[in-house]
C-alpha cells in the first residue's frame, strides 16, 4: 500500500500538504519529501485559536527537526460565523474557509495540488468538513489508497516517524455543546485544564465545557489518576468552572455528535 501512495505523489510531482500536526499529515508530508525533492513538497499550517499551543508548537518542531519547507498563516475562525456559534456543521464552514487560505498561500508559492491528510477511517464517521475538502478539489491520497489510522501508525513506526505513536487530538470547538457562543478566551480555558491533565501523564484527555461545569473524558485505567489529585482539580477550578466531574463513561470521540 506504501508504494501506491508513493506512485500518486510522483505523478503529482509538486504538492502542498494542509499541515495540522497529526500523525496523518505528518505521515504523508514524510512520504512526500522521500520520493519528491524537498523543494516540491510543501507544508502550509494555520496557526489559530482552534488549535492547542502544545500542538501548534510541536508541529513547527516536527517540520523543523526534518528540515521540511513550509509556510504559515494566521486564521482566526471566530470570525466565520457558523464556527463562532459551534453549529453542528462548524466544521464545513471552517474548513472551506481554512483550505481557501490554505489554496491561495500554495498558489502563491508556486503550487497547484493541494493534498490533505484524511484517511479511510474519516470516511465511517461525522465529517461534516469532507463536504468542503471536495468542493474545493483537496485530494485526500491516504484515503484513496485506503489508508486506515491503524495502518498509517505502523507505516509511519517502521519509517522511523518518532511520533507515530502521538494521541489523536481535534478542534478545540468539540470541547463545547453545539450552539454554544465560542470565544477565544473559553477555547483557551479548556486548552489549559487538558494541559493540566496531561502533566498527570494522562495522554488522552477531552475537557468537555458546560458552561461552569468541566467533565473530564479519559481512559478508565487512568481515573485514579484524577481521582487522587485534589491539586489539579482546585487548579482547574480556578480557570473558572465551579464543578469539576469525571465522566464514567471514559473517553468518546465526538461525544457531543
Amino acid at each position: 500500500m506504501l508504494n501506491r501512495l508513493e506512485e500518486k505523489l510522483k505523478e503529482m510531482k509538486k504538492v502542498v500538504i494542509s499541515y495540522s500536526g497529526g500523525i496523518d499529515s505528518s505521515f504523508l508530508l514524510y512520504v512526500a519529501n522521500k520520493i519528491l525533492p524537498r523543494e516540491n513538497a510543501l507544508a502550509i499550517i494555520a496557526n489559530g485559536a482552534m488549535v492547542s499551543r502544545k500542538d501548534y508548537e510541536d508541529a513547527i518542531n516536527f517540520l523543523k527537526e526534518n528540515n521540511f519547507q513550509y509556510r504559515e498563516i494566521e486564521y482566526n475562525p471566530l470570525e466565520i460565523e457558523a464556527f463562532r456559534e459551534n453549529h453542528k456543521d462548524r466544521c464545513y464552514y471552517c474548513k472551506k474557509n481554512l483550505l481557501s487560505c490554505v489554496k491561495k498561500e500554495a498558489k502563491e508559492n508556486g503550487f497547484d495540488i493541494v493534498l490533505d491528510g484524511k484517511n479511510a477511517d474519516d470516511l465511517k464517521v461525522y465529517r461534516p468538513g469532507n463536504k468542503a475538502t471536495e468542493e474545493l478539489n483537496i485530494i485526500s491520497p491516504l484515503a484513496e489508497v485506503g489508508f486506515d489510522k491503524k495502518m498509517i501508525r505502523d507505516e509511519a513506526k517502521k519509517l522511523g516517524i518518532k511520533i507515530w505513536n502521538k494521541p489523536s487530538n481535534s478542534c478545540l470547538a468539540t470541547r463545547f455543546p453545539y450552539n454554544t457562543i465560542l470565544k477565544k478566551e473559553d477555547l483557551r480555558k479548556a486548552e489549559l485544564g487538558e494541559e493540566l491533565i496531561k502533566s498527570l501523564e494522562i495522554q488522552k484527555v477531552r475537557l468537555r465545557v458546560h458552561d461552569n461545569i468541566a467533565r473530564i473524558e479519559i481512559l478508565k485505567e487512568d481515573f485514579k489518576k484524577i481521582l487522587n489529585n485534589e491539586e489539579i482539580i482546585d487548579k482547574i477550578k480556578k480557570l473558572g468552572f465551579k464543578f469539576v466531574t469525571l465522566d464514567l463513561s471514559g473517553i468518546k470521540s465526538g461525544s457531543f455528535d
